[in-house]
């Protein structure tokens, strides 16, 4: 039988592998705000369909559920234990990105809101100063100078890009919380869902008319994504985390089981 791999040696490969890519990586910029790379839009216009069928007939019944069932404060609540339940991994990216004070920032925000927050169901460290900084693997990167690549359209994650994929999958490794045993880690994943759907509730009336009411809704969920995400990185806040103190001004096209 295979030996498989322990979550830390995986950890340890997928970190050692991103460092590999990073040293063969050149200096990279931004594409202006109207440049588009989509070599293969005839599959991912393929992958919109399923993922808007899938939209339609399981992740907004879902998400009317949980925001129909659950009261407000208590998805507030939910929206802040998922963004409490990521810092680990923004620190993560924060060290590989050179950016130790923002480590250290993240770090202490995370140490606050999981004890005087009450596992980060309250939010005390933003007023204290302590404001959320959100990052990624993708953004990490970006820091490293790895193009943008292609857009592509991910079964059930939605648009990304080539470097926004592969950041994706990093992410999962590098992530503290997938190293413990697999009862947190997966009431931590719980809480992303419900979190991910009662974001998708609140904002229903904006993603439904990109999706549903919009002429082309993949051209539309592209030119959005692909103009969300470049700003981003260009202020250093990679996430697409909306927060849940404040109400969506249709800004953002986020992923519905993003935390």
């Amino acid at each position: 039988m295979p030996v498989l791999p322990s979550p830390k040696r995986y950890t340890l490969f997928a970190t050692l592998s991103a460092l590999l890519i990073l040293t063969a990586c050149g200096p990279a910029t931004l594409p202006g705000p109207g440049a588009i790379d989509d070599p293969y839009e005839a599959q991912n216009r393929q992958m919109h369909a399923f993922n808007r069928s899938l939209d339609r007939s399981l992740v907004r019944p879902g998400s009317n559920v949980v925001g129909e069932s659950l009261p407000g404060p208590v998805l507030v609540g939910v929206g802040r234990m998922s963004s409490n339940l990521s810092q680990p991994s923004y620190v993560v990216n924060n060290i590989l990105q050179l950016r130790l004070g923002r480590a250290l920032h993240n770090t202490a925000r995370f140490v606050i809101n999981s004890t005087i927050g009450v596992a980060g169901i309250f939010d005390p460290a933003t007023s204290m100063g302590l404001e959320g900084h959100p990052t990624d693997f993708g953004e990490t990167l970006h820091v490293w100078g790895t193009p943008e690549g292609a857009y592509t359209e991910l079964p059930f994650l939605g648009p990304s890009t080539s470097r926004h994929a592969v950041g994706r999958v990093v992410d999962i490794a590098l992530d503290p919380i997938n190293t413990l045993h697999p009862r947190p880690a997966n009431i931590a994943r719980g809480v992303h869902v419900v979190s991910g759907l009662g974001n998708r509730h609140s904002n229903t009336g904006f993603i439904d008319s990109i999706l549903y009411e919009s002429e082309d809704s993949y051209a539309q969920t592209r030119s959005i994504y692909l103009q969300n995400r470049r700003f981003q990185l260009r202020n250093g806040t990679a996430s697409n985390v909306i927060d849940p103190d404040e109400d969506s001004d249709g800004d953002l096209l986020f992923d519905p089981y993003e935390d």
